[in-house]
């Protein structure tokens, strides 16, 4: 990271996203949060970000927030996760069914809309600015729009195409980490803030497949990697699920030993 106090990031309204998030405002950064509206099944994550924003602004953290409504891209694009005829798949997070919850390109154009903003905030500020995704370790394996060498070369072409782009910086925390890394970090931080961990967390949304009030089944991917995060941190997780934790944990494990074997 560089030492600007100005930063960037894309809020999905998820736990990674978050505790990014929490992470810059525990470093003292004025947060600039973008999310989008794609047409995802899952939109009640941004109605949860909502949520978690308003607590933060409550305990003194205020972070400017835009949502940008880019519905349409729903329609076009062939995903599981935008597809309201396609069940999102079962299962652990690296098999290859998981596939299916890939949205062609889509880290591509929230990332180039987020580089764009931290130029302009730098440009208009005259300051460096940090530009910042929640990616992680665990999504390299289904998504390739989350490994390394992608961010390498997007940046790159970034740099080429824009002046004063030695103001903007990527920071990726959690690149070489895992979800249980990001717990972690989150912890220190809302010790640090003085906030509730599972008030935060609760306002968190990692099912691709919620039901109307937010809950989840517990068995997609997303669902499996943050209930095993939660249960290696030691501690439930605060959200709802429509089945009680014990049986969503049980059913978790069973299906990292089998992808283990």
């Amino acid at each position: 990271m560089s030492h600007s106090r100005h930063a960037v990031v894309c809020l999905s309204g998820g736990m990674d996203s978050t505790s990014l998030l929490l992470h810059l405002l525990a470093k003292g950064c004025k947060v600039y949060g973008l999310s989008f509206d794609y047409g995802q099944k899952h939109k009640i994550e941004l109605e949860r970000l909502g949520a978690n924003l308003d607590y933060l602004k409550s305990q003194g953290h205020v972070v400017a927030w835009n949502t940008l409504d880019m519905a349409q891209l729903g329609q076009l694009y062939h995903s599981s996760l935008t597809n309201s005829d396609w069940e999102i798949p079962r299962g652990h997070y690296e098999q290859a069914n998981m596939k299916e919850t890939v949205v062609p390109n889509r880290n591509a154009i929230f990332a180039s809309i987020a580089y764009g903003y931290a130029l302009s905030i730098a440009t208009r500020q005259d300051t460096n600015v940090d530009f910042c995704l929640g990616v992680h370790s665990g999504d390299h394996a289904i998504y390739p729009d989350c490994r390394p060498e992608f961010y390498r070369a997007i940046v790159k072409a970034f740099e080429a195409g824009n002046w004063d782009s030695d103001k903007v910086h990527l920071y990726l925390p959690y690149l070489n980490g895992d979800k249980l890394t990001i717990l972690r970090d989150a912890d220190q931080a809302i010790n640090q803030l003085g906030l509730d961990f599972d008030t935060v967390f609760r306002n968190t949304i990692t099912s691709y497949q919620p039901d109307a009030d937010g809950r989840s089944h517990g068995e997609t991917g997303s669902d499996v990697e943050r209930i095993l995060a939660f249960h290696h941190f030691g501690r439930p997780d605060p959200v709802e699920y429509t089945r009680p934790w014990k049986d969503v944990l049980n059913n978790a494990l069973k299906l990292e030993q089998k992808h283990q074997r």
